[in-house]
């Protein structure tokens, strides 16, 4: 029982035989920012442009605009979704 135990601990997955598992992170966590920061961008933009057509009686502006805005805001949650995701999941595979 004691010899089971001691080889149920000895599996897991290797992350050293994968060559590029350093390169991989920094290149994940390098589009998840852009994604995040168009995301901020776009939010900024949509508002903007929200205000200016709300204020000057355009509705049908406005109206695009605050689609444009829910859209970005959902899309920077679901990036920073991500990006906390896979950093929780690369943390869990180094663990193992």
């Amino acid at each position: 029982m004691n010899r089971i135990t001691t080889l149920a601990a000895a599996v897991g997955p290797d992350f050293g035989a994968l060559g590029g598992a350093g390169t991989l992170r920094s290149m994940v966590g390098a589009l998840l920012t852009y994604g995040l920061l168009t995301s901020a961008l776009m939010v900024i933009i949509c508002a903007a442009t929200w205000a200016i057509a709300s204020s000057s009686g355009s509705w049908q502006a406005s109206a695009k605009a605050k689609t444009g805005l829910f859209v970005a805001l959902g899309g920077a949650v679901l990036t920073g979704g991500a990006l906390a995701w896979a950093n929780w999941l690369l943390n869990l595979g180094a663990s193992l």
